[in-house]
């Protein structure tokens, strides 16, 4: 019967289409640039490219952006966690915005992007998080350091602040967690059992101590609005969700909003 022929067709899709998500969820979730050491970076900013030999294996690839010129002397430092795709060539575009206020920026490659090597697994990645902030409290104070993750990188720098002192968490187009974002992709996949990374931004806000401050856009087409609200009950009193009209997910720094509360905490 043409009915059962349906159902095994749209069984055999399903199928296909599970273990096209569980096989191949590095190659949809992660687009990185790779570069060689050799390589030079393409910005036309003051900095230093610092290379750790994390383990026999594994190379960590750290970009500090000076700020040297600001008059006054330097407030601070942003560690800057970026989001899923190139390396930090691509986002060192925004290292004016903190650079200009008196904040260097420390940003690090993942595991496979630009010149970082090694495992690209949830616990490498904080890990590699871990190592930048104790480099971040080896030249600064706690109530120097900022940690600002991008995209992809929120759930990083949210896991990263859960557990250490800084002045401030910063988190630019969040996510609740990276499942629930695939979820909305797989509604009908049993998502928790078949991505092997969570970035659980829920767990890790609540435990918080700095102040927290979230920059969202109601029309962003990668973060729906809708999934980074649901952060907004975990802030404590003091924190704030920025909802940004309009916005969408890479041009949230050319709205005022953005650059005028920048101004006001920074």
């Amino acid at each position: 019967m043409k009915i059962f022929r349906w159902i095994k067709i749209l069984l055999l899709a399903y199928a296909l289409i599970g273990i096209a998500a569980y096989y191949l969820q590095d190659y949809f979730l992660f687009h990185p640039e790779p570069l060689t050491r050799s390589q030079k970076f393409d910005f036309d900013l003051p900095h230093r490219e610092v290379n750790i030999p994390f383990d026999a294996a594994s190379n960590l690839n750290i970009v500090q952006f000076r700020a040297d010129s600001f008059p006054g002397g330097l407030k601070g430092v942003v560690l800057y966690f970026h989001g899923n795709k190139k390396n930090i060539n691509w986002y060192a575009r925004q290292v004016p915005v903190f650079t200009g206020r008196g904040y260097e920026v420390w940003m690090i490659d993942y595991p496979g992007f630009g010149k970082s090597t090694g495992p690209l697994t949830e616990e490498r990645l904080y890990a590699y998080a871990e190592q930048l902030y104790k480099m971040g409290r080896a030249a600064y104070g706690a109530d120097s350091i900022i940690i600002y993750g991008k995209s992809m990188g929120t759930g990083i720098a949210a896991e990263l602040a859960s557990g250490r002192t800084c002045k401030m968490l910063m988190l630019e187009t969040p996510y609740y967690s990276l499942r629930s974002l695939v979820q909305r992709y797989l509604p009908v996949y049993p998502v928790s059992r078949m991505i092997h990374y969570n970035l659980p931004t829920w767990q890790y806000l609540p435990k918080v101590i700095a102040p927290v401050v979230i920059f969202q856009g109601t029309d962003d087409g990668v973060v729906p609005y809708s999934n980074a609200v649901r952060l907004q009950p975990l802030l404590k009193s003091g924190d704030r969700f920025i909802s940004i009209e309009g916005g969408s997910h890479n041009d949230l720094p050319n709205y005022p909003l953005f650059t005028q509360t920048l101004d006001s905490i920074l």
